[in-house]
């Protein structure tokens, strides 16, 4: 079966777009895009430095234009499961054919300057917590005070919340454990973005929905969402809510995944899942960077099993 995943932000890079661009009709697409996002993707994606593609407003909208513009060159009916990490589930949901290109833009666009404005609120931040047990790392960063925003799978967890309370927890982690902050601009999937939630789902209310034509997983809690509208609202509360991606990996392997395609700028998803899906059985995994890898990922895509549903 074929996985095909969209990352979340962190993952981009200076020009990451530039070679997507000589594909037909790209950069028409990313100037209809550009317009519904409210930022410039060309822009963004060619000739803007890491600081200009690290702010949230401008990086969200980015990230799914990406994975969209890649996915849009691979057959997807072909593909047995679709995921996306964070804002990549935006992309991931539009390529399930839950709802448009265009409203995966807009609503990208929206969470990421409400999620900028909610950062802009109060002084929070994110720490890497890597190693140890999860459930007492879990523990003990619910003990300060903190959320546990991101269970990744493969060792790695992130603690939210408070500046403070992430000072204090770095001084007294848990056993086996290294803790690092994150250049992020605040508690992302944490209720001190509850306000982005709220503007999030005001936008959402006008969007046309259908049940999904493939499978997708939420990052909820890993399950495959059939109805469209659940997987709407389940994109609003994300917001909020943790992102389970070690509950989507374990989906990936209780469904007997044997190749995986990460869209651009791949590479996370694709360290996570070698990490935590490894041994006999290990999926085969391309890396969606640029048109040169397309070959590679059609190969894939016709030596793997699809089974859509």
């Amino acid at each position: 079966m074929l996985a095909v995943l969209s990352p979340g932000q962190g993952s981009q890079k200076p020009g990451f777009l530039t070679p997507w661009l000589d594909l037909p009709h790209a950069e028409a697409r990313l100037t209809e895009w550009s317009a519904l996002a409210g930022v410039d993707l060309l822009h963004l994606g060619t000739r803007a430095d890491a600081e200009e593609i690290k702010d949230t407003a401008r990086t969200q909208p980015l990230l799914v234009a990406a994975a969209l513009l890649a996915g849009e060159q691979l057959p997807l009916e072909r593909a047995g499961v679709i995921a996306g990490h964070s804002v990549g589930e935006l992309a991931a949901t539009a390529l399930a054919g839950v709802f448009t290109a265009g409203d995966a833009i807009t609503l990208a666009g929206i969470r990421g300057r409400e999620m900028a404005a909610a950062c802009a609120l109060e002084d929070t931040g994110m720490s890497a917590v890597l190693g140890g047990e999860p459930d007492e790392v879990v523990a003990t960063i619910e003990k300060h005070g903190l959320f546990p925003a991101n269970r990744n799978g493969a060792g790695q967890i992130v603690a939210a919340g408070s500046l403070p309370a992430l000072a204090e927890f770095a001084a007294a982690p848990p056993a086996k454990v290294r803790v690092i902050a994150l250049a992020v601009a605040g508690a992302f999937h944490t209720p001190f973005m509850a306000p982005a939630e709220t503007a999030l789902a005001a936008a959402a209310s006008g969007v046309t929905v259908h049940d999904p034509a493939r499978r997708l997983l939420s990052n909820l809690d890993g399950t495959a969402v059939t109805a469209g509208a659940e997987m709407l609202q389940r994109l609003i509360r994300q917001v909020t809510a943790p992102v389970r991606w070690d509950l989507c990996m374990r989906a990936l392997k209780d469904l007997g995944v044997t190749g995986v395609i990460e869209l651009p700028p791949a590479g996370t998803l694709a360290g996570l899942v070698k990490r935590e899906l490894k041994g006999d059985g290990a999926p085969e995994i391309v890396t969606l960077n640029t048109p040169d890898d397309l070959p590679a990922a059609l190969d894939l895509i016709a030596r793997t099993e699809g089974d859509a549903r």
